[in-house]
């Protein structure tokens, strides 16, 4: 067997990760190897897990380990030489069933009169955007989820949102409470000054038609601020 024959195939040392994970099981696996097992096969130069390893520091910039991928880009993958568009569309799909994984274990907790369930379950889908997005949850007079709607996309620094669409949503639905929902690209959840005047004009507005604002929180990166934790609804 040649040596241009042997790199092609994948796996061919009995410690490689697909043997190991045989013999011991995921949970021996580090996350290169996890993730050399998805790659399959390497380079002249490296092997299934050095590339591993190599798509796991450019994830590392943006996030830790595996979290990371999310922020990755196809075309950041592509520049490992070793990593084409198959291996690169792969590899974001895992990132993407880890997310939705993640999100299904946290609806099996979900209660909307519960900040910590909430921010749990909207923490993946929303701490690795680029841009604000502003959700509204609509609840009914058992606080049980009617709809979802996504009221802006804002830009880097700042999102747009108007009370108006708001009520508009809210009166459409039927809506008794609502939940204001909206994510910091900073990863700082910390709320702004223009955070706090909406929440406090939307609260408002709503009391004088019987909608209730239960809650506005914010997502950052792995943590949350509550308006109604915090005393300020």
């Amino acid at each position: 067997m040649s040596n241009k024959r042997l790199l092609k195939t994948p796996f061919v040392n009995a410690e490689m990760p697909y043997e190991k994970f045989m013999r011991l099981g995921a949970g021996a696996l580090t996350e290169a190897e996890l993730l050399a097992i998805i790659i399959r096969t390497g380079t002249a130069d490296n092997s299934p897990v050095e590339l591993g390893k190599k798509v796991l520091s450019l994830s590392s910039v943006k996030d830790s380990g595996l979290n990371g991928l999310h922020c990755v880009t196809l075309k950041e993958l592509m520049s490992i030489k070793g990593i084409g568009e198959v291996k690169a569309v792969k590899i974001k799909c895992l990132a993407e069933f880890s997310m939705r994984m993640a999100m299904a274990r946290a609806e099996e907790k979900l209660q909307f009169l519960k900040p910590s369930s909430v921010a749990e379950y909207y923490m993946e889908k929303l701490r690795h955007e680029k841009k604000e997005r502003v959700i509204l949850l609509l609840l009914d007079n058992r606080s049980r989820l009617l709809d979802e709607c996504l009221l802006s996309i804002g830009t880097v620094n700042t999102s747009l949102l108007s009370p108006r669409e708001v009520f508009l949503a809210a009166l459409k639905a039927e809506a008794v409470h609502i939940i204001l929902l909206h994510n910091h690209p900073s990863g700082d959840p910390t709320p702004s000054k223009q955070d706090i005047l909406i929440t406090d004009k939307v609260k408002k507005l709503g009391s004088m038609i019987d909608i209730i604002l239960i809650d506005h929180i914010i997502i950052g990166d792995n943590k949350y601020m509550s308006f109604k934790e915090a005393g300020l609804l």
